[in-house]
């Protein structure tokens, strides 16, 4: 997750320095730092600045022109590893300088800017050129940006005419601690458990494979290509996990942090304690940057999966459809009491199909596929399938009769040997990228859950038919997200420690749209569907690293 560091540089002026780039360079500030000063830096840090490109470029008239490479920019667009391994490449890009599909004909309909995106990056490999890019920028009164994997939704990996600092490529290696030592020591450490020390920019598949190496749980992200140290886990981190052993931010037991200053220091219990508690949920790159962190490490255990869906056999039966929708968010704050936690998705006339009818017997698909309906795979720890339909047997008898009222539904119980099984055959899949789109979010506590508002909430949420609206469920809530409010150490969000569902809202539009259909999409996604959760929720929140752009 990419992050910015806001407000932290000393102002020598009443702007930052910034220089005006397209493909064609224009004049840069008085301020600007001169070539020979950029060439100190480049030097300084052992050649590691880069003049950033958009990845696109190759798609444009000027000095990249390059229709092969164009074609496999193309190629590679939705991939998270293409977008990560570029310096200034977007899991949500932009509108500055959109991929062209020459294969099919088509023309750039824009030139290609840098928009707000940095002009140089510093490649970081070690916390020393970390300190060097944030006292370069300080000096030169530069707008500085964190950027860790640039999985970000709200383009904190972004920032007009800034320096970047790019941490993805210090890794200095993931230790393990059978038994977690305080780094100094410290009496206020707690934790008697295992640990990983994450040294540097990895992403949560490289820790979670050392992880199930040795028969342990690490608390990471759903999405696997997300990085470890940024916006995620400060922020306040969700995964599959999470509902069982606390949210992301709640894992560091200690960690090492870049200030403002240059100075690296150690942020703990003991140690700089309300650093610590700020990169604990108060947000990436706000503080400081974090270049090392040590995480709980949990035993493994048996896992049980559900994985249930349902749809309206068609459009005449739309009202038993949200109905059935509803009744499943009534159930939520019972079934995650039980231990149930997990991820789904529903919506109205889907651009993919949303609900499989799959023989699981015969093994094919026996009729055509559903583009509106609900989709969840939830799971509890420590249990077996068997044990996991007894405990949602009373929701399941709840369904049934929608079965004989124009739903098809359909429900599967699954039992793993470890979380680590579970995580590779259920969750940990890494989903297409590069689209872009508006969202809205809301934390859902108990109150809305089985609010009588709900059912109309949902109709406002999901919209028409038309609108191709997605809705997300990211149940993971109570548990040890509740009970890890005690810590005195947590900045995360208080509203997550009620919550039950944290409810995500979005709606796309087609590649080339005007601006108007854009800000049309994000009004609606704003002051429609996002103000009918704050009016069903009012005293709660939203998870900052998965919010409106705008609110």
């Amino acid at each position: 997750m990419g992050l910015a560091i806001a407000n932290v540089l000393v102002h020598r002026r009443n702007k930052r320095c910034a220089f005006e780039l397209t493909q064609v360079q224009g004049p840069p500030d008085s301020c600007w730092p001169s070539l020979r000063e950029w060439s100190s830096l480049n030097k300084t840090i052992a050649g590691k600045l880069v003049k950033n490109v958009q990845p696109a470029a190759p798609c444009y008239p000027g000095l990249y022109k390059d229709d092969a490479a164009c074609e496999y920019v193309d190629s590679q667009w939705t991939n998270q590893d293409f977008q990560t391994s570029n310096p200034i490449g977007l899991s949500y890009p932009t509108e500055s300088c959109p991929v062209v599909n020459i294969t099919a004909g088509q023309q750039p309909m824009q030139s290609c800017t840098l928009g707000d995106q940095p002009v140089y990056t510093v490649n970081a490999t070690d916390a020393s050129d970390v300190a060097h890019g944030i006292r370069f920028a300080q000096r030169n009164n530069l707008r500085l940006v964190i950027r860790d994997t640039g999985h970000d939704l709200l383009r904190r990996s972004t920032g007009y005419g800034s320096l970047q600092v790019w941490i993805k490529y210090i890794q200095k290696g993931i230790e393990f601690q059978q038994t977690f030592t305080p780094s100094n020591k410290c009496p206020k450490s707690k934790w008697k458990g295992s640990a990983f020390i994450i040294g540097g920019g990895y992403v949560w598949s490289d820790v979670l494979k050392e992880a199930a190496s040795r028969d342990v749980i690490v608390v990471g992200g759903g999405t696997p290509s997300v990085g470890c140290l940024g916006g995620w886990m400060q922020g306040g981190g969700h995964g599959p996990a999470v509902h069982d052993f606390g949210l992301g931010a709640d894992q560091v037991l200690e960690a090492r942090v870049v200030l403002a200053d240059g100075r690296i220091v150690t942020a703990s219990p003991c140690q700089n304690p309300e650093l610590f508690f700020a990169i604990r949920g108060g947000g990436g790159g706000t503080y400081g940057v974090v270049v090392s962190t040590t995480v709980k490490a949990h035993p493994t255990t048996q896992i049980a999966a559900q994985q249930l869906s349902f749809a309206p056999l068609n459009s005449s039966f739309m009202p038993e459809f949200m109905k059935a929708v509803e009744l499943i968010h009534n159930a939520y704050p019972d079934l995650a009491d039980k231990g149930f936690s997990g991820y789904g998705s529903w919506g109205l006339m889907s651009p993919t199909p949303l609900v499989y009818n799959y023989n699981y017997t015969l093994g094919e698909d026996v009729q055509a596929n559903f583009t509106t309906g609900f989709t969840h795979t939830i799971e509890v720890f420590g249990k077996t399938a068997r044990e996991a339909e007894t405990l949602f047997a009373p929701v399941a008898t709840s369904l049934a009769p929608f079965s004989s009222k124009g739903l098809f539904i359909n429900t599967t119980y699954t039992s793993f040997p470890t979380y680590a099984a579970f995580y590779a055959a259920l969750s940990g899949i890494q989903s297409p990228i590069g689209a872009s789109a508006a969202l809205g979010s809301r934390l859902l506590d108990r109150k809305a859950l089985i609010s009588p508002q709900l059912g109309e909430t949902l109709k406002k949420v999901v919209g028409s038919p038309d609108e191709f609206t997605s809705v997300n469920i990211i149940f993971v809530g109570g548990g040890q997200v509740a009970r890890d409010g005690a810590d005195e150490f947590s900045g995360v969000n208080p509203a997550w420690r009620t919550a039950y569902v944290h409810n995500i809202v979005a709606r796309g539009w087609a590649p080339g749209s005007e601006e108007a259909t854009r800000n049309a999409v994000y009004s609606d996604i704003t002051e429609v569907k996002t103000r009918a959760l704050k009016e069903l929720a009012p005293g709660m929140g939203a998870y900052m690293n998965e919010v409106s752009f705008y609110k």
